[in-house]
């Protein structure tokens, strides 16, 4: 499906050569020279907004809060593309939220790049919400150099892949979504391997592997001897 974009500026021309630019691209692109004529579209329909914040009667600035105020248009992405481009201009704009902020004159190849730039991680944004809605996304876990990629069961410290195995993985996993808690030998083999003949001795091979492949995070997987083992949040 092509994105709507709309873009709003009293500048016919400009608004005339962005829309050739952005068609060029494959979006489809409306117009208009006030806010007047912007509110008379359908705006939750739209997958961007490009506007100038210099314009009659309602700004750009207050125009955008208008669509953040409102639960129909909220999450509609929007660019400020405009002749102020003072340094409180610019920090304003991006405080009210604008996904990029584009002062003329530009580039018609930048400015086509940065539109698709911030329609791409919309794109993303909404898919990642609508995953995390179905209960198909889970979270990753970031603790200082560790992050656990739930979805793709990978572990990474300092950006490396620890190349962990699939109980190795799911150990880890279990400690530190139930860390700063000692959890016994027994436990463990509930939790985790789920069998009643696994020996204690396999729960503490896997853990000097888990430990050698963390690195510099091995030290937050703590022994407590006589009680079982902790992932101590760094």
């Amino acid at each position: 499906m092509q994105n709507k974009i709309l873009v709003i500026d009293e500048d016919i021309s400009n608004c005339q050569a962005i829309k050739n630019g952005l068609e060029k691209d494959g979006f489809i692109v409306d117009t208009a020279q006030d806010i007047d004529e912007a509110s008379s579209f359908d705006l939750p329909s739209y997958s961007l907004m490009i506007i100038e914040v210099l314009l009659n009667r309602v700004s750009g600035f207050d125009f955008a809060k208008r669509l953040k105020n409102n639960d129909e248009t909220c999450n509609i992405p929007f660019i400020f593309c405009t002749s102020l481009g003072d340094e409180e201009d610019i920090i304003l704009g991006l405080n009210i939220g604008a996904d990029d902020y584009i002062v003329k004159p530009f580039s018609m190849g930048e400015f086509c790049a940065r539109v698709r730039s911030v329609i791409r991680r919309n794109t993303i944004s909404v898919e990642l919400k609508q995953k995390m809605k179905a209960g198909m996304f889970e979270p990753n876990i970031v603790m200082k150099d560790l992050r656990i990629d739930r979805n793709r069961k990978m572990a990474f410290v300092s950006g490396v892949d620890c190349n962990l195995t699939k109980i190795e993985y799911e150990l880890l996993l279990y400690l530190t979504t139930n860390r700063n808690v000692v959890h016994s030998r027994k436990s463990l083999i509930e939790k985790v391997w789920r069998k009643d003949n696994t020996s204690a001795r396999a729960i503490d091979t896997n853990i000097t592997r888990l430990r050698k492949k963390l690195g510099s995070c091995s030290g937050c997987i703590v022994t407590r001897p006589g009680y079982g083992y902790c992932f101590k949040e760094p």
